[in-house]
């Protein structure tokens, strides 16, 4: 009976009842009457929720348990586009090996839907012939695909970058232009595939790939400018390198392309590439960039000079306070954040003060919590006015830090 209310809420979408009945003594590894397993239900439905609370160590299912069929959970997600719930299972320990009935293994399968395009292949498979649904899904990272539907069959185009994320595993290495081939045949730069592309070629720590990278900065076209910028800058931002010799390579690119860039999303993924490095080279472009017409590249700059305001460098610390009074919201919020760090002795203090009257909520609120991180009151009535903030606002780490900051003061005497 249990068992029947468990595959009642997969089938539902309800995560947390499926919770609450696994906690009761459902078994996860229950099947319907057609022997398919509660976890192959929630990948065909693409309901992560659900296959992560099956998913729980508490109480797991088995991963690679598959269905009447014989397809696993993973060759299930595989076919069907969903590249969030396959790199969600192979997370927790799924198989590349199980082969389908046709004898693809995860890797075969992918580059099959590769090769004959999502849509086609849903033509091919639903035999149906008319408009193909199309509707834009984010993932958990943030990253979008499209979910296709057609003759009562649904699927996502998430294929290329399972494809991408796989071959690594499997020993697999393609070569840059193939890869950025994979980037550009898709125009959403927002698309799984971008990130896919982009990370396998960054995890390779390769200066060869740097090279071809910034090889790109005089290509006619403006998205394989960005896809070079993208995997520059993820060289940076991702470098697990502790003597930070990868970001003097990579500011040797980055420079000269930056000065010379024109098109705005290629110059911002430039300017947080610089921001990001620990070069002092970086330091002049950057000052030169809070000047910039764009305001994500005017905060992109100063958010990579907070070092240099912290210790009261005239020049960063110019900028941070020109910033403040910004034009926009945004770049007055970034020059909240450079100057709490400013000396004592600075007008920092002063220009977070000024920034409590702001007509933006969000600039108000982070100067309050800058000042009062500085141990300057001016803030408080700011403070108050959200002091009730829950996890979900987005002033309630800022209130925390706040909170641990005046707590540890009163612990030590001050």
């Amino acid at each position: 009976m249990r068992e029947e209310r468990l595959m009642a809420a997969v089938r539902d979408g309800d995560a947390e009842a499926v919770r609450t009945l696994l906690a009761e003594g459902a078994d996860a590894d229950a099947v319907d009457e057609h022997g398919t397993p509660a976890l192959c239900l929630a990948v065909d439905a693409f309901d992560r929720a659900v296959v992560e609370e099956l998913l729980n160590p508490a109480h797991a299912a088995r991963v690679d348990r598959p269905a009447a069929d014989g397809r696993t959970p993973l060759l299930r997600a595989v076919g069907n586009g969903d590249h969030d719930i396959a790199e969600l299972l192979i997370g927790r320990g799924a198989h590349l090996w199980p082969k389908d009935a046709d004898g693809r293994d995860a890797l075969a399968l992918a580059r099959h839907w590769h090769a004959a395009g999502a849509e086609a292949e849903l033509r091919r498979r639903s035999g149906a012939s008319g408009p193909v649904g199309s509707e834009k899904v984010t993932d958990e990272a943030g990253c979008v695909c499209r979910e296709l539907s057609l003759g009562g069959l649904k699927i996502r185009d998430g294929h290329t970058a399972i494809l991408t994320d796989l071959e690594p595993r499997y020993g697999i290495r393609p070569p840059f232009a193939e890869l950025l081939g994979r980037a550009l045949a898709e125009p959403d730069t927002d698309h799984q595939v971008w990130l896919a592309t982009v990370f396998t070629l960054q995890r390779r720590d390769d200066p060869a790939v740097w090279a071809e990278a910034a090889a790109l900065r005089d290509h006619p076209d403006p998205r394989a400018r960005l896809f070079g910028a993208e995997v520059l800058h993820a060289g940076i931002v991702f470098d697990d390198c502790e003597d930070e010799s990868f970001d003097a390579s990579l500011t040797d690119l980055l420079l000269p392309w930056a000065a010379q860039e024109k098109d705005l999303p290629v110059l911002r993924l430039l300017t947080a590439g610089l921001s990001s490095a620990a070069d002092p080279r970086t330091e002049r472009p950057l000052l030169a960039f809070t000047r910039h017409d764009d305001s994500v590249v005017r905060s992109q700059a100063l958010s990579g000079l907070h070092h240099q305001v912290s210790q009261g460098h005239p020049e960063a610390l110019a900028a941070a306070l020109a910033c403040a009074r910004d034009t926009s919201a945004g770049v007055r919020e970034t020059a909240c954040y450079a100057l709490e760090r400013a000396p004592r002795d600075s007008l920092a203090s002063d220009a977070l003060a000024a920034c409590l009257d702001d007509e933006s909520e969000a600039v108000r609120v982070r100067a309050a919590v800058r000042l009062a991180l500085r141990d300057d009151p001016r803030g408080d009535e700011v403070l108050r006015t959200v002091d009730d903030a829950d996890q979900d606002s987005p002033y309630y780490w800022d209130l925390d830090q706040v909170w641990r900051h005046r707590h540890g003061n009163r612990a030590a005497g001050a």
